[in-house]
């Protein structure tokens, strides 16, 4: 039983009392009434009934007749979705602007009928409304999703199988004295995560060709494995006229797709960008403070040696990982393909 039906059942007891008494001021007394209220209550069951029993909230009954118009309302609805993260007046003063008059007030009123007053819940809204409705998101929308939806922070780059991927960045180690700065090509297979890298005294198209064609396609081509799609950034050394650009022609020649990623977005080259913090951690920031180094070769040496650790002894935390050293993932990979260009030829057959 609701709280309206107990006061209703009450009142109704009341009335009743006083007319088993007969005396209105000792059924008050018992029941916890005043007279005031007696003579309110015995009036509205008289008019009403039953339902005059029943407490009505004082004030208008339906819309408030101060409301604003359902048009208005409409027109707050669509901007709050297109630009989430503006104020009530800032809304407002958008609207007069269009010719709308509505106040601050009004506004907050047509977002509180809609569970709208939360930046967060304006948020939540534009996100709902993404994933029922295809729409073309405004730069500013998808800066914001991106900020605030963990769904949006948490995209991964997902590949089916090794050579699908490989990202390549280059990367400044530090300055060697008497030769100068001392640049790394470092290049990522981004399904297990075997890395590769030169250290070259200078960025050039012809260093991010060289690591290629004589570390990385030979590895490949061992075996018999094609590399799909390469990642870089924008840099010059990647970047270039298709038909003059060394890298651009390079990749041409080899049948390779070259994919870049927005200016200034290192998250989306994460995976070599993650490399690069790894070597700087447990290699570089290590063996210049236990050696003294001479030339770029000696540098490369101690490389080699650390990749081959990496590689084949070093077992990896990263994403889908689950400790496998990369070479364990490159072959594991290499296993998964075959499956697939199987399944793929019975079905054609």
């Amino acid at each position: 039983m609701t709280t309206e039906k107990k006061v209703a059942r009450r009142k109704l007891s009341l009335l009743e009392l006083a007319s088993e008494l007969g005396n209105v001021s000792k059924a008050c007394r018992i029941i916890g009434y005043s007279r005031q209220q007696f003579y309110e209550i015995r009036r509205n069951y008289q008019l009403h009934g039953a339902a005059g029993l029943v407490d009505c909230l004082p004030g208008p009954k339906g819309p408030h007749p101060n409301r604003v118009p359902e048009e208005v309302a409409k027109a707050v609805l669509e901007h709050s979705l297109a630009y989430p993260t503006h104020g009530c007046l800032r809304v407002a003063e958008e609207l007069t602007l269009r010719g709308l008059q509505v106040s601050s007030g009004g506004v907050r009123g047509v977002w509180s009928r809609h569970n709208l007053l939360s930046r967060h819940e304006r948020l939540l809204r534009l996100e709902q409304a993404v994933s029922r409705e295809k729409i073309e998101l405004k730069p500013e929308q998808i800066r914001l999703l991106e900020r605030f939806s963990p769904e949006f922070r948490e995209r991964h780059i997902e590949t089916k199988g090794v050579g699908e991927l490989v990202a390549v960045d280059t990367f400044m180690v530090g300055h060697l004295k008497g030769v100068g700065r001392v640049y790394l090509q470092s290049v990522i297979d981004c399904h297990s995560r075997h890395a590769w890298g030169r250290l070259y005294t200078s960025k050039l198209p012809l260093t991010a060709v060289h690591v290629l064609n004589e570390d990385v396609l030979p590895f490949f081509e061992q075996h018999e494995v094609p590399v799909k799609t390469i990642l870089s950034d924008n840099g010059r050394e990647f970047c270039g006229r298709p038909d003059r650009h060394p890298y651009e022609l390079f990749l041409q020649l080899e049948d390779i797709e070259h994919r870049t990623t927005r200016v200034r977005r290192p998250q989306s080259n994460g995976f070599v960008e993650r490399l690069h913090r790894t070597l700087l951690d447990e290699h570089f920031r290590i063996k210049g403070r236990l050696k003294w180094y001479e030339s770029v070769e000696e540098m490369q040496k101690d490389l080699d040696e650390y990749l081959l650790v990496y590689n084949t002894k070093r077992p990896h935390q990263g994403r889908g990982m689950n400790g496998r050293t990369p070479l364990q993932a490159f072959m594991e990979g290499l296993g998964q393909k075959d499956k697939t260009t199987s399944r793929a030829a019975k079905k054609t057959a």
